[in-house]
């Protein structure tokens, strides 16, 4: 946390005039300086800076703050970067405060981990470049698709190569790790290197500060996938960046809007014809963290899809990613083209006037939520009716109070045959808990519903599994009662999502068939496919001891371990067997384990090479990428070494005080239980003495 009398210091330091002069040409007006607001287009200038009040304000959008808002409105930093700019400006050095050495250390490791990342990006950027412009077939196929030099340097497009280890004469070093951990090259189980990326056009995707973070590739020729992205990697996560956001970011201020398509040629080809405000989820379907995105760049937004039926699946997942966020002060709209064009190829063949009136006809996030809901249901009866309200519910649940949400609570009561009054009552009756929009991977950045599923009332994924430490509570997580929370909702529409064909299936009740050996290694009975070698643990557990119960199921303790672990992937490197034991005791922690032999077998640490490391379609796998997005954003917990020892201590006092119990249950009747017993009370002893909370 940074100070705030550091912050007051560094705007007594910082000009305001200075910092926005850099992005807005500014003339004096009088006491302030005038010029042409960046947050909105206007032709006459309304945008002020005061030089004696150290602020600016827009007297046609509002926009309004100091140096460090301006930063973060206009480059989209965050408040620390914004803060951390100025002061570099400045000649200050921002204070860690209660900050530990272990945290700044590894604050340090992490700053300097992405920035080797970034410039081995920034060196393969320039050799895919330099392919590209040697490359006749690739710039023909590029030609092809009416695009010019212009626009191809505007995006920075380049070429792949064929050569299989095309990179290697820009990295010499082609055994460097951080190749492989930046997504540019793949490691086979064989321990062989080859490039990620070959026969394909290159797509750079860079966050909204312009760095580069990854890459995207079309291939020009037959194969599959036609798209391919970077992996997850520090810098990169395909659910939270959106492709031409940097590139689009002035063309989306002087439209006011902002288009969502589904793929790279789509933005491009937009591009081409003059529309220049459209980005592109990257090949994954909407989640929460693009709309919010999308929503700190305009306040209106309009998703352009397929009119098929891949189309309106891929939409109706974006109307749930848009529900949570919806304000009074936001319009969200729906734009559906003809089956036979997406909308590179609407804007080539008709013109980009024609998509422009198309954008006038897009549909309303309420219609669409209610038309679409109401082609479910058979409207002309009453179980019909009824059948489509309980669908609507938790969706109705899912929005913030507003007036939005009252205007379409009326529309639904109308639909459904019910007065204002009668729907307040059922919804007031049987409150439905909102469901949990997330996103599902697709094959490809051209098609965003691409194996999807058919699920279509609750097609969303894991809920939020964000982790709280605050206070240590541990100690309210009883030792025989697994506290679990609901996982996921995938199924079918209106049902039991556990009923549903492929659905999470619930699991028997697990109890610790341990001997209860404590000084041994442990008698884990937990089957798994370890196959030895590097990267052979694949994280696929049997419902055994310590296992996890049911797919669609977590426990608490088990969900804060895993957070944790995956905050601070350094722990892993000090666990040793006697720290495995303790785990093993615990109930329903089997996943935990997964997850520190898959860290310690395959090397991997970061959230997104553990899920390359991990088995598809495993619990483990499934619960990464529910952890993932919270994981990616979660700023450093104070002294995560002592909260895991904290954690384990607290699981050995509970296993041990159960196994108390068991012996006195059963009357200590041999010589060998009174001594467990004694052995056991003595440890409980010891753990408190240590600390136990």
């Amino acid at each position: 946390m940074i100070p705030e009398s550091f912050i007051q210091d560094l705007l007594a330091r910082v000009d305001v005039v200075d910092v926005v002069g850099r992005y807005v040409q500014l003339r004096k007006g009088g006491a302030n300086l005038l010029g042409l607001c960046p947050f909105h287009n206007e032709k006459s200038p309304s945008f002020t800076v005061s030089p004696t009040k150290q602020f600016y304000h827009c007297f046609g959008c509002g926009a309004h703050g100091s140096a460090i808002t301006f930063l973060m409105e206009h480059t989209g930093t965050s408040f620390p970067e914004a803060v951390r700019t100025l002061a570099a400006s400045a000649g200050m050095t921002v204070p860690e405060e209660n900050r530990s050495p272990r945290q700044q250390q590894e604050s340090a490791r992490r700053k300097a981990e992405e920035s080797r990342h970034t410039q081995v990006l920034d060196a393969a950027q320039a050799h895919y470049l330099k392919q590209l412009r040697a490359s006749p077939a690739a710039v023909r196929y590029l030609k092809q698709r009416g695009l010019t030099g212009e626009i191809a340097a505007h995006f920075g497009l380049g070429w792949s190569g064929t050569d299989r280890h095309g990179l290697s004469q820009v990295f010499p070093n082609y055994d460097d790790p951080t190749l492989v951990e930046s997504g540019l090259v793949i490691e086979s189980e064989d321990g062989r290197r080859y490039d990620r990326f070959r026969e394909r056009i290159m797509f750079p995707i860079r966050n909204v500060r312009g760095s580069l973070i990854g890459f995207g590739g079309r291939i020009i020729g037959k194969g599959e996938p036609k798209y391919l992205n970077s992996p997850e990697t520090p810098l990169f996560s395909k659910g939270q960046e959106l492709y031409g956001l940097w590139e689009g970011r002035q063309a989306i201020r002087q439209e006011g809007q902002v288009i969502v398509v589904e793929g790279y040629m789509d933005v491009v080809g937009l591009a081409q014809q003059g529309i220049a405000n459209a980005v592109a989820t990257l090949g994954t379907a909407t989640t929460p963290d693009h709309v919010k995105k999308l929503l700190r760049t305009s306040d209106k937004v309009i998703f352009s899809f397929d009119g098929d039926g891949a189309g309106r699946r891929a939409a109706w997942r974006a109307l749930q990613a848009c529900l949570p966020v919806l304000r009074d002060d936001i319009a969200i709209r729906f734009l559906f083209l003809p089956s036979e064009h997406d909308p590179d190829s609407y804007v080539r063949e008709l013109g980009a006037e024609a998509f422009r009136a198309c954008l006038g006809d897009a549909v309303a996030l309420s219609r669409f939520l209610l038309d679409e809901l109401a082609s479910r249901h058979n409207m002309t009866e009453a179980e019909g009716r009824a059948s489509c309200l309980h669908e609507a519910k938790p969706l109705l649940a899912a929005i913030p109070e507003c007036a939005l949400r009252v205007q379409i609570e009326r529309e639904m009561a109308k639909l459904v045959q019910l007065t204002p009054e009668e729907m307040a009552l059922v919804l007031a009756q049987q409150p439905a808990k909102p469901f949990a929009p997330g996103p599902r991977p697709a094959a490809g950045a051209g098609d965003a519903a691409a194996g999807a599923g058919g699920g279509q009332a609750h097609d969303g994924g894991p809920p939020d599994m964000g982790y709280d430490f605050a206070g240590h509570d541990f100690h309210d997580i009883p030792a025989d009662e697994s506290d679990f929370v609901d996982y996921g909702q995938f199924g079918s529409q209106g049902g039991d999502p556990a009923g549903a064909e492929g659905g999470w299936q619930q699991g028997g009740k697990q109890e610790w068939k341990g001997k209860g050996d404590w000084k041994g290694k442990g008698d884990w009975k937990g089957k798994s496919d370890w196959k030895g070698g590097k990267g052979g643990w694949k994280g696929r557990r049997d419902n055994d001891v310590g296992g996890f119960e049911g797919r669609r199921t977590m426990p608490s303790l088990a969900k804060r371990l895993l957070g944790l672990l995956l905050a601070h992937p350094e722990l892993v490197d000090s666990m040793g067997d006697q720290q495995l034991e303790v785990i093993d005791h615990g109930p329903h922690l089997g996943l935990v384990r997964d997850l520190i032999m898959l860290a310690q077998s395959s090397g991997a640490r970061h959230v997104g090479a553990l899920l390359e490391a991990a088995e598809p379609d495993s619990d483990l796998a499934t619960v990464l990428k529910g952890l993932r997005a919270d994981i990616l954003s979660q700023e450093d917990l104070p002294d995560p070494q002592t909260e895991w020892d904290d954690a384990l201590r607290r699981i050995e006092f509970d296993s041990a005080r159960t196994e108390m119990a068991k012996l006195a249950a059963a009357g200590l009747a041999t010589e060998e239980a009174r001594k467990r017993y004694l052995e056991l009370s003595s440890r409980m002893t010891i753990l408190k003495g240590a600390g136990l909370r």
